[in-house]
């Protein structure tokens, strides 16, 4: 991987991994356009590709500490300390035994549940040329698109962080399962199972943007030894640069939604998913391009 190769992958990764358009597609004809790992054989160039774009998401995984540093840190702090208190039996009568942020970091646990069983019962075939597909890759652009209208027009949308409730954890943790499937969006779909949860947009945003961060942290770190296997030696430093990148670009992501979730909707997005979705069924339909790597 070029210098060159790392800039375009880390800018697209960090545009698009908080953005809800499905990062992986993107990325996908990103490693198409820049020939990433081109002359090798396609199963080994669509485990290295998975590789890649694995480690590259630990950028995006800064961009979400960096961003959240208060919010992690008081969560942090209160889940220790109340449940020291719990061991200790110090609570106080009358008054809940768990503070907000604790309980919120038990939230972030229980929506992580779905999506780290599933990841790891499914890790060969994300792994594959299957999560390269287009046709699955622009199918599921398009469903999910579908889904976010859905849970637009028949969200309540009048809960914030402060009523998040397991039932809450558990429905956008579910449909974070979702971004399995490439195409989906991880951000794309979290924030549709909060809508559907009657979460308001920014809240359901700024949860996804915390449940991203186990997600990411798991991806990230389960790959980081499959790319020190299976990428090309020389490719570490292209590697490291397509991470700040990315880290750069996508604080800059995570900020530009939330404000924007504050008084538009999803229905940008949504348009553009279908749009796009549409385009690359139409052109492996005329076999304009092919569908695997």
């Amino acid at each position: 991987m070029t210098i060159l190769q790392a800039i375009v992958l880390g800018i697209v990764q960090g545009l698009t991994e908080f953005i809800p358009v499905s990062s992986t597609a993107h990325l996908v004809f990103a490693a198409r356009l820049v020939n990433l790992y081109g002359g090798v054989d396609k199963t080994l160039q669509a485990e290295q590709t998975t590789a890649t774009i694995a480690v590259i998401q630990l950028g995006t995984l800064l961009a979400v500490l960096i961003y959240f540093a208060r919010d992690i840190i008081n969560i942090l702090r209160a889940f220790t300390a109340d449940h020291l208190a719990l061991l200790r039996g110090r609570t106080t009568p009358g008054e809940p035994k768990l503070s907000r942020d604790a309980w919120l970091g038990w939230l972030v646990i229980i929506g992580s549940l779905p999506v780290g069983i599933v990841g790891l019962y499914l890790k060969k075939l994300i792994e594959g040329p299957f999560t390269k597909n287009l046709w699955v890759i622009a199918t599921m652009m398009i469903v999910v698109g579908v889904l976010l209208t859905i849970a637009e027009l028949v969200g309540k949308k009048n809960r914030d962080m402060n009523q998040l409730g397991i039932g809450d954890a558990l429905a956008v943790g579910s449909a974070q399962v979702l971004a399995l499937i490439p195409g989906s969006s991880r951000s794309g779909s979290t924030i549709m199972g909060g809508l559907f949860a009657g979460l308001n947009r920014e809240t359901a945003a700024r949860f996804s943007f915390l449940l991203s961060i186990p997600a990411i942290a798991a991806s990230g770190l389960l790959e980081l030894k499959e790319a020190v296997e299976k990428l090309p030696a020389g490719s570490y430093g292209s590697l490291a640069v397509a991470t700040v990148v990315s880290g750069v670009v996508g604080y800059a992501s995570i900020w530009f939604l939330l404000r924007y979730l504050r008084t538009h909707s999803t229905g940008v997005f949504i348009v553009y998913r279908v749009i796009v979705g549409g385009l690359i069924l139409a052109a492996l339909s005329f076999g304009y391009i092919s569908a695997s790597i």
